[in-house]
């Protein structure tokens, strides 16, 4: 049996175990959630690291703690943060909806760190206190949100570089593509001439919009609720706490983090994370899109539409040899899906704010957080595993071109929409070309179809 010390907190004596650096209302959390899998992320956890290292010396520049022993919290917050005790912290993500419970298990890790710094121990020998020290100024429910923020802004940082990265790759397959003529597709049927570079210029553009939509929503996450303490009007802490501790992680982080201007609304409300987190839904369903219309065109090999190699990563059957799947895509799509689903459930969290807290804070972070993971990683994927290594089959698609009725589009201004429907119809239902079709219900001579029907000067106004 694993030995065990006795901690006390206000509900009196608890054992945890003898080594761990957390304390009595951390063991409480551990035991009476034994929730699921899902634990409280760790990039929640080393920001509630970096603004316990913040406030303890932003309160020392104030004159509100001992000198040795802010220093002593601050460097024990900066080695929490860095992940040198990650395995300190096992609390489950299903706890009190105001995070309270990660707060206090950082407050106590952070304090017992600090106490030996200082040469004290744990428990009873600690000489650092979780709360009057590595708490000053502060609450769980201005300091959980602050966290919320920080780690979103820190973890768009590689979402936006994958999203560069596989932008940068389709701007330059629509280059490499541009002289690609190929049937467009409208209601999966077909439609007049598009070049391949256009359809990819065009998932390039959806991006651009969704890189928009994203940069919008950084500035209101940028402003955190820190300085409100329990219910946003900042009791018990310095008037000037909240900007310095603000300004002191901006300057650390790299990031523009302000003092909410309103407290009350940052820690009621959690709209600037459901605003983020519509610029990824809308990330999500237009790679959806994309990857679809990807796999769509680089369907068979013999069987599909076939007009796009993807490259082979893998074998693709258990029992089929040789089948080859477009499994990136897949991966891609299944990470769009649960994005979606984590919308659905942070707006829904995000509504539940009641008078001065929403206690739905968890959901929302670990919903958000996980989207900006996956996205990052699926579309660095989707990128390096896909859309890098697209090839065209130039026969095929030259070939489906040609054979499409739609061609006929241009003979319309020459001689009528009615006229031009019949003649695609002959040719449909005879099996013919389109040619020989035009050239059997007369009046249209071979040198006119050839001259309008010529599907590159179809691919533009005129």
């Amino acid at each position: 049996m694993r030995a065990t010390r006795t901690e006390t907190d206000s509900f009196g004596p608890i054992d945890v175990p003898a080594d761990a650096l957390w304390a009595a209302q951390t063991e409480r959390s551990r035991r009476y959630f034994a929730i699921g899998e899902q634990r409280m992320p760790l990039a929640i956890v080393h920001a509630l690291a970096e603004i316990k290292r913040s406030a303890a010396e932003v309160n020392l520049d104030l004159g509100l703690l001992d000198g040795a022993k802010a220093r002593a919290i601050a460097d024990a917050a900066a080695r929490v943060a860095a992940g040198e005790h990650d395995r300190e912290f096992p609390l489950s993500v299903w706890q009190t909806g105001s995070g309270t419970q990660s707060n206090m298990n950082v407050n106590e890790v952070v304090a017992h760190l600090a106490s030996r710094a200082l040469g004290g121990g744990l428990g009873a020998e600690r000489r650092v206190h979780p709360n009057d020290d590595v708490n000053h100024g502060q609450s769980s429910n201005d300091v959980f949100p602050t966290a919320m923020h920080v780690a979103v802004a820190l973890q768009v940082r590689p979402l936006k570089l994958s999203l560069a990265r596989l932008r940068s790759a389709l701007q330059a397959k629509a280059q490499e593509f541009a002289d690609v003529i190929k049937i467009g597709r409208t209601h999966l049927q077909d439609a007049t001439p598009v070049t391949l570079g256009q359809e990819f210029g065009g998932y390039d553009a959806q991006l651009a919009l969704a890189e928009q939509a994203l940069r919008r929503a950084l500035p209101a996450v940028h402003e955190l609720a820190i300085g409100g303490t329990a219910v946003g009007t900042g009791l018990n802490t310095h008037p000037e706490f909240g900007a310095r501790v603000a300004a002191s992680l901006a300057a650390r982080l790299g990031e523009p983090f302000v003092r909410a201007t309103n407290p009350f609304a940052a820690m009621a409300g959690h709209e600037a994370l459901v605003g983020l987190h519509g610029a990824l839904r809308g990330l999500a369903v237009a790679l959806t899109k994309i990857a679809c219309d990807i796999r769509l065109m680089g369907s068979g090999p013999r069987a599909g539409i076939g007009e796009l190699h993807l490259p082979e990563n893998e074998p693709g059957s258990s029992i089929m040899p040789g089948k080859v799947n477009p499994t990136q895509v897949e991966a891609l799509t299944m990470v769009c899906a649960q994005v979606m689903g984590h919308d659905v459930a942070i707006g829904f969290a995000a509504s539940q704010g009641q008078f001065e807290l929403n206690v739905y804070k968890p959901l929302i972070a670990y919903d958000v957080l996980d989207s900006l993971r996956l996205l990052a990683d699926a579309m660095a994927s989707f990128t390096a595993h896909c859309v890098e290594g697209i090839t065209v089959n130039r026969a095929r698609t030259s070939e489906l071109m040609q054979r499409s009725l739609m061609l006929v589009t241009a003979l319309a201004p020459h001689i009528g929409y009615d006229r031009a429907a019949a003649i695609a119809k002959h040719a449909h239902a005879s099996g013919s070309s389109l040619r020989d079709a035009a050239l059997q219900m007369g009046g249209v001579s071979a040198e006119q179809f050839d001259t309008w029907v010529d599907a590159r000067r179809m691919l533009g106004p005129g």
